[in-house]
């Protein structure tokens, strides 16, 4: 009885250890009671704990299923994988073959098409800077493109770009009228009608244009040519067909631009700086005392000419005081009429060379003067080669320029004043040899009467 007892007592503690979150709250009324509800509990617990079971080996079926699903897709991936490293492995093989034969059969035309780039580069630059680009826009664009493009070119590219070529030869032979932006004096502009010559000149309302790259208008030359050259640009632009002449620059320019910066006669007198303006002065002051000496002598000559024809004295004139000198001398003193003649001659030879010593004094000067004024303008030159140094050859070519002018100075003007000099000279000594001449002929004469008297 005990023992059944104890063994109850276990069971009871059993129980209440399993169901005690279930059974915490109930109290049987006696150990009947409890083995009924142990009874209970028991059988819902089984019927719990089977199908907790039957659910768990329903997700265990399922997860199965799903690895074996996994299982072979994997299978299938791997096997697809495997294909596609076949074929990869097939088609680098063949790419490495078609790209060998690429090689072999291009040969040369790479370095053909490298000589085509840097040729459409070249010519894209000569166009870029010609006003022909205005005109034809969609060829810049193609010049561009095969300059600056990294794969090779397609035929029809290459057909483009050698046609692009067959038109500049064309139009190289063309004169063409088309309207176009023109700046002309201080930023004005306005739109005009240019004519092109080829590749050469631009010309507008009877000037000479400049084409400008940077903002692909034309601007006037701020200075044109001298007007030998600017006259047949009128004529030329209203030719209506007719052949007319005109003056072009074949270096697109260059030319032209320097040919403006010449300096005139009034710029190239101004480089002389002070000297060159003495040198000046003193020239026209020689020109001038040389046409009043020339003039002075040719009335001087003209008048003794006269004399010469006339048997009566003429006052004012060296020859009539010959005369009245030969007239008034009485006696047989020869001696006394040749010193009157020879005072005579004494008397106008200062006159008759009047003049002469400073004309050949300016012809003597200006050259001085002008090497003196080289060596100040080359002593300014190398000083501004001490500062500057020799980097810009234009700077030491313009100061020499400038230095040389006043030697040209000079000899402009010795030169037509040491003939004018000449021709003045050779005048006065025409007049003095004629006053000697009527000198010993008055004393023949003299000499003759004075034997017919003695005989």
């Amino acid at each position: 009885m005990n023992a059944i007892k104890h063994a109850v007592a276990a069971l009871i503690a059993g129980a209440a250890l399993f169901t005690l979150p279930i059974s915490a709250a109930e109290k049987p009324a006696d150990l009947n009671a409890l083995l009924s509800q142990l009874k209970s509990e028991s059988a819902a617990e089984s019927k719990l704990n089977a199908e907790r079971e039957a659910r768990f080996l329903a997700d265990k079926n399922q997860q199965a299923a799903l690895l074996a699903k996994a299982k072979a897709e994997l299978s299938a991936e791997l096997a697809r994988g495997e294909k596609l490293k076949a074929s990869f492995d097939a088609n680098d093989k063949q790419l490495t073959e078609l790209t060998e034969t690429l090689r072999q059969r291009s040969g040369n035309m790479g370095e053909m098409f490298g000589v085509l780039r840097q040729f459409a580069g070249e010519f894209r630059g000569i166009f870029n800077n010609s006003a022909l680009r205005l005109q034809y826009p969609e060829q810049g664009k193609l010049l561009a493109k095969l300059a600056d493009s990294k794969e090779l070119p397609s035929s029809d590219e290459l057909a483009q770009f050698w046609t692009t070529l067959l038109s500049r030869m064309v139009d190289a032979g063309k004169v063409t009228q088309f309207p176009a932006t023109v700046v002309y004096g201080e930023g004005n502009q306005g739109e005009h009608t240019v004519t092109q010559i080829s590749e050469f000149n631009t010309l507008a309302d009877g000037k000479y244009l400049s084409f400008i790259p940077e903002t692909g208008k034309f601007e006037q030359l701020p200075r044109q040519p001298d007007s030998a050259i600017l006259q047949p640009v009128s004529d030329f632009e209203q030719a209506d067909g007719s052949v007319k002449p005109i003056y072009i620059d074949p270096s697109r320019g260059v030319i032209l631009s320097l040919l403006v910066q010449t300096p005139n006669l009034k710029e190239r007198l101004d480089q002389g700086g002070e000297v060159g303006y003495v040198i000046m002065v003193l020239g026209l002051l020689g020109l001038l005392l040389a046409l009043f000496c020339g003039v002075r002598l040719s009335l001087l000559g003209s008048a003794m000419r006269k004399q010469l024809k006339s048997d009566s004295a003429i006052k004012g004139n060296p020859i009539g005081e010959m005369l009245e000198a030969y007239q008034a001398h009485r006696g047989d003193n020869i001696e006394d009429l040749e010193s009157k003649f020879d005072e005579i001659i004494l008397k106008q030879v200062p006159k008759l060379e009047k003049g002469l010593s400073v004309l050949k004094l300016i012809a003597s000067v200006a050259p001085l003067l002008g090497l003196l004024g080289t060596v100040v303008g080359m002593i300014a030159t190398f000083q501004a080669i001490t500062l500057f140094g020799t980097g810009d050859p234009k700077l030491m070519a313009g100061g020499i320029s400038e230095a040389l002018v006043t030697t040209m100075q000079g000899l402009v003007v010795a030169v037509p004043i040491l003939f004018l000099y000449t021709m003045v000279q050779t005048q006065s000594r025409r007049l003095i040899q004629l006053l000697e001449e009527q000198s010993a002929g008055y004393v023949a004469r003299y000499q003759e009467r004075l034997h017919a008297k003695a005989a």
